[in-house]
């Protein structure tokens, strides 16, 4: 069996992109409710911070802050993952291992997960966060997409309304000449 390496840092803050099975489906903006209830119920039991979160049909990105002696985000994608996947209720073809795992088939098994490491590395992943949909194209302007924290912090004040007028011609946390930021560690952002 593969050992995954994990950074576990309590109080620590963590960027991670979780995707379904099936990247053809738009399953998480068409059951968004469930998938709200869902982080809702794991941060009222394991609380945790939501710094950016932008859900897009087939994958979602998220900032999290994990609470002082806590480092397990693993337990709470799990708890979200399976509260999601009840909820939506679908019957898909599951493989053996699925089955044996009692997974339903809906999530990719695993999740992406990079720490934060300074101020920098957290602007470039909160403007990841909040460009994705640009980035996929799914729509021109940032503040246009519905499923996204920037809407939460521009109301509060705590990001500047100009985010709602950024197009595609921005940059969003990435480059693109083929440069591949220190701080990702191993893997890409997708």
């Amino acid at each position: 069996m593969t050992a995954y390496r994990r950074n576990r840092q309590p109080a620590g803050t963590y960027f991670f992109t979780v995707n379904l099975a099936r990247r053809d489906q738009t399953l998480l903006v068409d059951h968004i409710h469930h998938l709200r209830r869902s982080v809702q119920a794991t941060r009222a039991e394991r609380p945790f911070s939501i710094d950016a979160m932008v859900v897009l049909p087939d994958h979602l990105h998220a900032i999290w802050t994990l609470p002082p002696d806590d480092s397990d985000f693993s337990t709470r994608w799990r708890l979200i993952k399976a509260r999601f996947s009840r909820a939506v209720g679908l019957d898909i073809p599951q493989s053996r291992s699925q089955r044996n795992k009692q997974e339903r088939g809906l999530w990719q098994r695993r999740f992406w997960e990079h720490t934060i490491r300074d101020d920098a590395d957290y602007q470039m992943h909160l403007a990841y966060c909040w460009g994705n949909p640009i980035r996929h194209g799914l729509v021109s302007r940032a503040a246009d997409w519905p499923f996204s924290s920037l809407h939460r912090d521009i109301r509060a004040g705590r990001v500047s309304g100009e985010w709602a007028e950024l197009t595609g011609n921005a940059r969003f946390g990435e480059r693109d000449d083929g440069y591949k930021h220190p701080s990702y560690g191993q893997g890409a952002v997708s």
